[in-house]
């Protein structure tokens, strides 16, 4: 029967190779991968949109991460560094810039030119146009860019059970070895159920920030920025 692995109880432990430790490892490849890589497209992203500069070299480059076979590169750096969690971080962070850059970039080029133009008017900074305008403003694109490179991090990481790591992919590796398609079903199942509950709840974060900063306020923002 197809339910037979998720129905078992004892595939529901926390040992190495249950359910919950499988699941507790993918999210938290996940969640260190999309941060990685926040904490390197977000400044450049804000830097090339706000200054315009850099776009065919920092997105180009980005992009072009887009092409890279992830299975491929990641055989690649584990056999060159070992296995671990750092070669695994690196290649799904890696995979989830060019997403978070161009977001980032996209949102602060294009953060309403009346606020920003006001902003500069009273006298405002650099520094102080980006952090009390055009970021708010560019909020909600960024974290649209979040959610694109979660979910694409959530599906590459299954790869990692490939590599003689953990998460969800273990399920699929094991499977495919043993023949044994219920568990096959387990875990592609979990990675679509985790996939969809961190697409609503970065949904609803980029919803709510979205309300905060509609094009209607963007006026009220620069003269918040000023007070």
């Amino acid at each position: 029967m197809i339910w037979e692995y998720l129905l078992t109880p004892e595939n529901w432990t926390t040992a190495p190779g249950g359910i919950l430790r499988l699941l507790g490892q993918h999210i938290a490849y996940t969640v260190l991968s999309v941060v990685a890589a926040a904490v390197v497209g977000i400044p450049f992203g804000i830097l090339i949109g706000h200054t315009g500069r850099g776009q065919i070299v920092g997105i180009g480059l980005s992009n072009a991460a887009r092409a890279i076979p992830s299975l491929g590169l990641l055989i690649l750096v584990v056999t060159l560094l070992s296995t671990g969690v750092g070669p695994i971080i690196g290649v799904l962070a890696i995979l989830a810039l060019p997403a978070i850059l161009t977001a980032t970039a996209a949102g602060i080029e294009g953060a309403d030119p009346e606020a920003v133009h006001a902003a500069r008017a009273l006298g405002m900074t650099g520094n102080q146009v980006i952090g009390k305008v055009e970021w708010p403003l560019a909020l909600p694109l960024v974290i649209s860019g979040l959610r694109s490179a979660t979910l694409q991090v959530v599906a590459t990481a299954t790869i990692a059970g490939f590599v003689s790591a953990g998460g969800l992919g273990r399920l699929l590796n094991s499977g495919q070895r043993t023949g044994d398609y219920s568990e096959m079903f387990a875990g592609a199942l979990l990675v679509a159920v985790l996939a969809v509950l961190l697409d609503l709840l970065l949904g609803l974060i980029g919803w709510l920030a979205a309300r905060r900063t509609s094009p209607g306020r963007a006026g009220e923002v620069a003269f918040a920025a000023s007070t």
